[in-house]
């Protein structure tokens, strides 16, 4: 039965360095703890016992941990510094189908939920993609 859990392990391991997120380290701690009893035990049901005991624990200690690392500070890059700013439509945006806005020198494809017309200011509320989420500016007289 030794062998079934260091299977376990390995694969849990494998999986876990497949994947970008905590997703079952804790699993492999229980899966080690159980290769370490079923060494010295044979009875499966103190080895499944030990999988299910170590896991959980393991989880419950680490989790404000994993709270920690998993909310971390956003990566802002060059494009969030559009954000704000102003454009000019340069191809109708419309509900159904995402226009062109020019801003900081480049053109984007934006997309809004209201129409409107080329050469109309607009806000860069946020980018979704590759897409300008924007909304029409009013320009006050």
């Amino acid at each position: 039965m030794s062998s079934v859990w260091l299977i376990i392990f390995v694969a849990l391991v494998v999986f876990e360095l497949a994947t970008v997120n905590l997703v079952s380290i804790w699993f492999a701690v229980g899966a080690l703890a159980s290769f370490t009893v079923s060494l010295f035990l044979e009875d499966p049901t103190i080895q499944i016992g030990t999988f299910v005991i170590v896991s959980f624990i393991s989880l419950v200690c680490t989790k404000s941990v994993v709270r920690k690392i998993r909310k971390g500070e956003p990566v802002r890059t060059n494009l969030d510094r559009v954000i704000g700013q102003i454009g000019i439509v340069t191809e109708e945006i419309s509900k159904l189908n995402p226009g062109e806005v020019k801003v900081d020198g480049k053109r984007w494809t934006a997309i809004s939920n209201k129409k409107i017309s080329v050469g109309s200011k607009v806000e860069i509320l946020s980018i979704e993609g590759v897409k300008l989420s924007v909304k029409e500016v009013k320009e006050e007289i």
